[in-house]
């Protein structure tokens, strides 16, 4: 059983972010095209009712994200280390974890889903839409969410193409149903706005139940045998290694989608056209982030392993790579944004009007995203070792005691143009905190295995 590959680094991260970025762009694939169906289809007025929700589903997927993270990490030690039973006993407590999770979201969801969309401001043209949507996405949540949860524990075992084909398999069936279900084809129900989210039900339980065949023909170390299917319990130790990582992990990313909700608050203040203007720059945002985000969790997942099987000397070597790697391809597509933006919001955009003040609001913030790369690599070297409360708490101050502050402010002196202008302020801020506290605090530490 190997742990580290013997060759350039570059290589290595290639191997991962190809699947990874073509599986990360799949994920977000379902959505886009849930999107443009909709857009199109029902019309600008629908599509303001569904940007409602990303934030919502975003909070819920952030803390299984939270707690991916606490269990790839260990689980990625334990691999590097060469301990088979020890991934499994990870695994099977992460995914339990995940499921309640999901029970939460969507018993919450079915009670308060009213109350929730009009705490955020939603347009009242929109709330009767937004509601019944958000019933139907929060239902689905326990599959959606132990499917995302599951991807991530096999990446921490270096399996990022079984991830890739459950998600050709999720997207292909979304592509079909979501159009179908809106107008009624081959008979099927004519379901309106709540298509996209009944073929996401179908779509993930799909691929998860294919991912479960697939792994269990190759014997893959996370098939679900006896052996797992033991596993699948709280086992309290593991569970508070997990959740020592994973909660720091699990809060930023919360404090991220709440910031969301607050910032979806403030664009809701300027009517429905700039909601659906945010649900469009979101969704090409999301694009140019996946390169970054795969970099900085492949970059984890290889300090993991190098910690796992001893080699530290690797840490600095993977972080350099993993720096270049975020200049190289997310500045590509920030590049590519900004040259193809007024097509890209017409995917979405019918209006003129609409798809004019998405393009301005896509220019204010894109190039930001890669500072936004740079500070998620250095942050997941950082969190392979189990360092993640300073990390968090750098990113915590940056978007509640800056982001949020500035979002504000710019707002009441710039107008909608100015919550957009409070996305780079605060990456920018995070970089430097966090680059800060690597080279003067972290890489005099001794790194040492958690499991």
């Amino acid at each position: 059983m190997s742990t580290i590959p013997q060759r350039p680094l570059w290589r290595v991260y290639l191997v991962f972010l190809v699947p990874m970025v073509l599986s990360n762009i799949l994920q977000g694939l379902s959505g886009t095209l849930n999107g443009i169906f909709i857009g199109q289809m029902l019309g600008t007025h629908a599509l303001a009712a569904v940007s409602g929700m990303f934030p919502i589903v975003f909070f819920f997927i952030s803390l299984v994200i939270g707690i991916g993270a606490g269990a790839s990490v260990l689980i990625g030690q334990a691999w590097g280390a060469r301990e088979p039973r020890k991934v499994k006993a990870i695994a099977g407590t992460a995914l339990v974890l995940g499921a309640l999770i999901g029970l939460a979201a969507a018993v919450l969801g079915v009670v308060f889903a009213r109350q929730a969309m009009q705490a955020l401001g939603t347009p009242v043209d929109v709330i009767d839409d937004a509601v019944a949507y958000a019933r139907v996405m929060l239902l689905i949540m326990p599959l959606l969410l132990v499917f995302i949860l599951f991807t991530q524990l096999l990446r921490g075992v270096s399996d990022t193409v079984s991830p890739l084909v459950a998600l050709l398999l999720s997207t292909a069936l979304g592509l079909l149903l979501t159009p179908a279900l809106i107008q009624g084809w081959l008979g099927l129900p004519r379901l309106g706005i709540q298509s996209a989210a009944y073929a996401g039900l179908v779509s993930y339980a799909a691929a998860l139940g294919f991912l479960v065949w697939r792994l269990g023909r190759r014997q893959h170390v996370l098939a679900f045998d006896r052996e797992l299917l033991h596993a699948l319990r709280l086992d309290r130790a593991i569970l508070a290694k997990v959740l020592r990582i994973g909660l720091p992990t699990g809060l930023q990313m919360v404090v991220i989608s709440v910031s969301e909700l607050v910032i979806l608050a403030l664009v809701n203040g300027h009517g429905s056209q700039a909601t659906a203007a945010y649900g469009a720059v979101t969704q090409v945002v999301n694009y140019v982030q996946f390169p970054a985000l795969s970099i900085a969790i492949t970059a984890s997942i290889l300090a993991a392993q190098s910690i796992g099987a001893g080699r530290m000397d690797r840490l600095g070597a993977i972080l350099r790579t993993g720096l270049w790697l975020n200049a190289a391809l997310t500045g590509s597509l920030v590049l590519l944004g900004y040259l193809l933006s007024h097509t890209l919001m017409g995917l979405f955009l019918t209006q003129p009007e609409a798809r004019a003040q998405a393009g301005h609001l896509l220019h204010i913030m894109l190039w930001s995203i890669l500072v936004f790369g740079f500070q998620a690599v250095v942050g997941g070297l950082m969190r392979a070792s189990g360092d993640v409360l300073v990390p968090m708490a750098i990113s915590v101050f940056c978007i509640l005691g800056i982001q949020l502050p500035a979002a504000y402010l710019l707002d009441a002196r710039m107008g909608l143009a100015g919550v957009w202008v409070a996305f780079p302020v605060a990456y920018v801020a995070m970089l430097l905190l966090q680059g800060t506290y690597y080279r003067r605090v972290w890489r005099h530490r001794r790194i040492e295995r958690l499991v």
